[in-house]
């Protein structure tokens, strides 16, 4: 018989306003910093404003070193470009997948298209940490789009999971990263299950965007709109059943156990190493970014 995972505890997407931008954050909270190797996870959903050019919207240019900030997006799009010289769009089903390394630049805003693809931006930033012995690698930029993705698709319905990262039931991801870890896009009927296998060593948390699901065949491990389910290690995967329509994103991960210094944009092992990239940054090591 097939050992289900248990919830270890329910994080509430924490309303936020991040510089003008609503919010939800239910990583870090209240009591959890982190879930090695998961670092930080915000959901957004903005209404982008056809009054102001999309060059003055979004997220302007900022830093990073040290870790991989993730965007999974759900509706809309994302314009993302960054000092090294990428400059591309992404739009809902798709992910834009940065490995930070050294450091760089780079800016999120919404794509010239925004409002004819309804005026929404729907996404999931997760910030995934990396080891100490690729802290310092090139900057890496993978843009994924939708029909780049591959999908399971569920017999008549609009059901699917997008393998991302990692493998599903013989399914490759799009990505290779970069230690042992899964991430997969769910977009599930009511009625609809689907048995996700997770390896005894990964950490595993499953966040809802909209909808409520069942994990497990235990009626009280529900989890719905703005909560994660961050699970024991204490079974062979998470069984997911849909109890009313809904959209998730489930990660899992190998533990890095290693030391974390970490301040605004930069993620590092020691203090010494935060400093440094605040001089690195200011010396205008990890490049320039002109709009």
């Amino acid at each position: 018989m097939i050992q289900h995972r248990s919830i270890k505890k329910i994080l509430w997407g924490q309303p936020y306003d991040m510089g003008g931008f609503p919010i939800r954050q239910p990583l870090p909270s209240l009591g959890v910093d982190q879930i090695d190797p998961f670092l930080l996870l915000h959901h957004a959903r903005l209404d982008v404003s056809a009054d102001i050019p999309v060059s003055e919207q979004g997220v302007g240019p900022h830093p990073h070193r040290g870790f991989s900030p993730v965007t999974f997006l759900f509706e809309g799009g994302v314009h993302h470009r960054d000092s090294a010289g990428n400059d591309s769009c992404v739009y809902a089903g798709g992910v834009q997948w940065m490995n930070a390394g050294s450091g760089l630049i780079h800016s999120e805003r919404p794509p010239q298209d925004i409002q004819a693809r309804g005026g929404v931006q729907e996404l999931i930033q997760l910030w995934i940490n990396t080891t100490a012995q690729n802290k310092m690698d090139a900057p890496l930029y993978i843009p994924v789009a939708a029909e780049q993705m591959p999908v399971i698709s569920f017999n008549n319905t609009s059901s699917s999971i997008r393998v991302v990262a990692g493998e599903l039931n013989g399914v490759k991801g799009a990505i290779e990263p970069l230690f042992p870890m899964q991430a997969f896009m769910g977009q599930m009927e009511t009625g609809e299950s689907y048995f996700f296998p997770i390896p005894n060593n990964h950490v595993a948390l499953l966040y809802v965007l909209s909808g409520k699901l069942q994990l497990g065949n235990n009626s009280d491990q529900i989890v719905a709109d703005f909560e994660a389910a961050w699970m024991y290690e204490d079974g062979e995967g998470i069984d997911v059943s849909v109890l009313k329509n809904a959209r998730f994103l489930l990660v899992t991960g190998q533990p890095l156990n290693e030391p974390v210094a970490s301040r605004g944009p930069f993620v590092m092992n020691t203090q010494a190493d935060l400093l440094q990239a605040f001089k690195d940054y200011q010396a205008g090591k990890m490049g320039e970014l002109v709009e």
